[in-house]
């Protein structure tokens, strides 16, 4: 077989597998509701599609983007700190356009480190960061995220031999899986730990806007320590309903940018202009649609876990995110409840193990289904549990 050492050691991902089992029996006739992968299924808002659609007018955006991303693009990402987190930030230096930041972080880790390089990664966490490490032959040290702490991560259970031996550290919040979420304070210790054992920090803040319940989500960029050593993704795909135009940034440190930015310049064009601009005006434009959705999400959030507590599954609230982190019910693993419960039942969760050993116990809900979905899903899962208690 022609497959690298590297991709030999790196299994298929998670979602690939379960999509094709979802295609098979809604083939076979079972209707699936699918709380699994976290894509808005809520249209992306008109005045962002005009905006496309004006700028697929112009035969000069059918050229080659500049390789950093168009300058309109990055000026409004820079807009939006300063909107938000009152950040300043240098659009030519200091922001880097993405073609989504799934693609940005696996292209981060050949720029910035080298093999057999570590880095310290969140258990549970987003299952990229593992197999981007992987792909680059970087070695991870994760990092056991503890319900008790509700599911935060506390530099103080990092070893200082741990510390020492790793050049780079990733948190996420709002979390994926967990829903967990944090504030200022939190980066500004994991900043002061990053200055200490000369770390570099990066935030994966895909679902940064995606907040509710009065929360304010905090960027890293607000810790006030040496920006150099700190990294934020960021994203359009949650918020603004554009999973599927791929387009996102990175912005922090220049030096780590300049890297990324020759191993990008070198592998990929950016991204396609219109849709760069169209991005643009998404930040820069009407946010209305950002609470629209955030309200929506919410709502969801507590018809779904009122309706999990009703069925037995305990869930852990959320102020940010897509996603409920659940408990599995007594006598399952994570794998086989979530498999069950999609042949019997034609629900799709996700299992906790996708996430890393301290996910075992637990399992993801997507909130990206229509309420009565939702409910319809609970209903089904309590049944499921009924079944399996006689």
């Amino acid at each position: 077989m022609l497959r690298s050492k590297r991709v030999a050691g790196v299994s298929p991902y998670v979602f690939s597998a379960i999509n094709r089992r979802k295609q098979e029996l809604a083939d076979a006739g079972m209707d699936v509701i699918d709380l699994g992968i976290g894509a808005p299924d809520v249209p992306t808002p008109p005045h962002i599609v005009r905006k496309v659609t004006e700028e697929l007018q112009d035969p000069r955006n059918f050229q080659y983007s500049p390789y950093q991303g168009c300058a309109e693009f990055r000026e409004a990402v820079a807009a939006y700190y300063r909107r938000e987190y009152q950040v300043d930030l240098n659009p030519e230096t200091e922001i880097l356009t993405l073609i989504g930041s799934k693609e940005g972080i696996g292209h981060f880790f050949p720029a910035v480190l080298n093999p057999g390089d570590t880095v310290l990664v969140p258990d549970p966490g987003y299952p990229p960061y593992e197999t981007a490490a992987q792909l680059a032959g970087v070695e991870t040290i994760r990092i056991p995220l503890q319900k008790e702490k509700q599911f935060v991560l506390d530099v103080a259970d990092i070893t200082e031999s741990d510390a020492k031996t790793a050049k780079a550290l990733i948190v996420n919040y709002p979390a994926n899986p967990t829903g967990a979420t944090v504030g200022i304070d939190f980066f500004e210790k994991a900043a002061a730990f990053a200055e200490k054992y000369d770390l570099l920090l990066i935030h994966d803040a895909a679902y940064q806007q995606v907040v509710f319940d009065g929360y304010r989500a905090p960027s890293v960029l607000e810790a006030n320590t040496d920006r150099a050593r700190l990294l934020e993704f960021g994203s359009l795909s949650k918020s603004y309903s554009m999973a599927g135009w791929r387009i996102a940034w990175a912005a922090g440190s220049a030096e780590a940018l300049a890297s990324l930015a020759i191993v990008k310049s070198n592998l990929d064009t950016s991204q396609f202009l219109p849709i760069q601009k169209a991005a643009a005006l998404a930040l820069t434009g009407d946010q209305s649609c950002v609470k629209t959705y955030n309200q929506l999400l919410e709502k969801r959030m507590i018809v779904m876990q009122e309706a999990l507590t009703r069925v037995g599954i305990r869930v852990n609230k959320t102020r940010g995110s897509l996603f409920l982190w659940s408990n599995v019910p007594p006598g399952w693993d994570s794998g086989s409840f979530t498999e069950a419960l999609l042949e019997q039942k034609g629900v799709i969760v996700t299992p906790g193990k996708a996430f890393g050993k301290t996910g075992e116990a637990f399992f993801r809900v997507s909130l990206t289904v229509e309420e009565k979905r939702l409910q319809e899903a609970a209903t089904r899962i309590g049944a499921f549990l009924q079944e399996h208690r006689e």
